[in-house]
């Protein structure tokens, strides 16, 4: 309560603070591997999970998730999912399996910590980090792997950003929000890691909460401009990007109109 009057003042006091995203900032222990390793994790509880829970037909094109229906059972078996996952001797993983054991652990620990809260609007009202000017659940430390405490922020910005340097990661890693890339039905894998990476970039892009024309002006998702970094740098970076991957209409828009870019965002919650 007291954090949340102290931001608000903040917030008073200075009307131009906004989300600001955190840089790829490299924990070298999560370097380590074994380039030989055939050892894959077993992901099997989370697609069962995934299977029961997640709708992939809703009208809005969007994932969603049946928070609402997760039987303690469920719940469970997810925790023990998580349990198992946080043994795991990662260092021993071939790169691959690494990357897929990253952006499972961090959905999986996501829906979780949502169904520990819910109901809750959105994920940002999980305000759980701790520091007097931090907000949401980021940076609670939620998990340990290797005997090393890790929160969502650490395998997101200093595991598998700086790491695997894949501007993809952020159509993998999902922050139970509408205006996030889907969260996908099936766990990442070695084998399916690039399939469901492009899968993800591509139907985002061709959504509107990716990239829309709206009031006459392009529209894209915050995502473009917290993580401009990792696509180019530069706004023109960002719009070679979405080009990669934007079907027709959105390919012609992003080459015939040349001003800079809106921005928007949708916090609300993916269920």
């Amino acid at each position: 309560m007291k954090k949340k009057l102290l931001l608000f003042l903040v917030l008073l006091i200075s009307p131009v603070l906004v989300f600001a995203a955190p840089k790829a900032d490299l924990w070298p222990l999560w370097q380590a591997n074994d380039p030989a390793s055939s050892v894959q994790i077993d992901h099997s509880a989370w697609q069962r999970f995934l299977s029961q829970y997640l709708v992939t037909n809703h009208p809005s094109g969007i994932n969603r998730v049946r928070y609402s229906d997760v039987t303690r059972e469920d719940k469970k078996s997810l925790q023990d999912y998580l349990d198992r996952m946080q043994t795991t001797e990662v260092s021993r993983l071939n790169p691959l399996e690494q990357k897929a054991f990253w952006i499972n652990l961090y959905n999986a620990q996501t829906v979780k910590l949502i169904l520990d809260h819910y109901p809750v609007d959105s994920i940002r009202d999980i305000d759980i980090s701790p520091g007097w000017f931090s907000n949401g659940p980021w940076d609670a430390k939620l998990l340990t792997v290797e005997g090393e405490q890790l929160s969502l922020n650490d395998i997101e910005h200093r595991i598998l950003r700086p790491i695997w340097q894949d501007n993809r990661i952020h159509y993998g890693v999902n922050c139970a929000s509408i205006g996030c890339p889907n969260l996908q039905p099936q766990p990442f894998t070695a084998a399916n890691l690039d399939e469901l990476l492009e899968k993800g970039a591509e139907d985002y892009i061709n959504h509107r909460r990716g990239l829309r024309n709206a009031n006459g002006e392009i529209t894209v998702s915050s995502i473009y401009d917290w993580f401009q970094a990792d696509f180019g740098g530069t706004e023109e970076g960002v719009r070679e990007h979405l080009l990669k991957y934007a079907g027709p209409s959105r390919a012609e828009l992003l080459k015939n109109d040349r001003r800079r870019f809106s921005y928007a965002y949708d916090w609300s919650l993916n269920e």
